[in-house]
């Protein structure tokens, strides 16, 4: 049995664009992966409402991801697969910064990633890193016309660092969109076509020897 990680922020965890909470656990992209997969899989879920890539949040508190990393990381292993799905978050105004520090902050997570005996026989667990897909005018103050359009620049960003590292690129924004109602979260039917996008890619990846 293969075993998937998936760390990532809101969209992970399953937030509803309708702000009613979380969606059930059988409607979760996660799940339907997991579905997909089959018994040969073992997918755990590890998103966290607000988390970043790097970078500290002084009003929303503990939601840095290079922190969280290392126990998840120590947590879970060995795992054969880590999807890492982040960056929306570091759009939020408050933190200033453009597409390319994003990417870089979601770099980091790859190195240490790749730094980490939690793979299979002491050494580094393959990756999947994950462009979010662009954000929509959202109900949420934290994000505003700026946080929009660098939204839009963090694929080209995210797929030369995949690049840089050698890891397998998945870019969202092709295959997802934001819901128009907070502008930010996926509805139903998006984590249906993610679920079964990522796991089209893990399968992909494992015939080729690659995982």
């Amino acid at each position: 049995m293969k075993t998937i990680v998936c760390f990532g922020d809101s969209n992970t965890w399953a937030y509803m664009p309708t702000g009613e909470g979380r969606y059930p656990f059988e409607k979760r992209w996660t799940t339907i992966a997991q579905k997909e997969l089959g018994n040969e899989y073992y997918v755990i879920p590890e998103g966290l409402n607000g988390r970043t890539t790097v970078f500290d949040d002084s009003v929303e508190g503990d939601k840095c991801g290079l922190t969280h990393l290392g126990i998840i990381l120590e947590t879970h292993k060995p795992m054969d697969l880590i999807v890492i799905l982040l960056g929306t978050n570091d759009l939020k105004s408050r933190f200033g910064l453009n597409a390319y520090e994003i990417a870089l902050g979601a770099e980091r997570l790859v190195k240490l990633v790749e730094k980490s005996e939690a793979g299979i026989n002491g050494g580094p667990p393959d990756i999947i890193l994950v462009c979010p897909p662009p954000i929509l005018k959202s109900s949420f103050l934290s994000f505003d016309e700026d946080s929009i359009r660098k939204s839009h620049n963090l694929s080209a960003y995210y797929s030369e660092i995949a690049k840089l590292h050698n890891v397998i690129f998945l870019d969202a924004g092709k295959i997802v969109k934001s819901s128009p109602i907070d502008g930010i979260h996926w509805e139903e039917e998006e984590h249906k076509k993610f679920g079964k996008a990522i796991a089209k890619t893990i399968k992909m990846y494992s015939s080729d020897n690659c995982l």
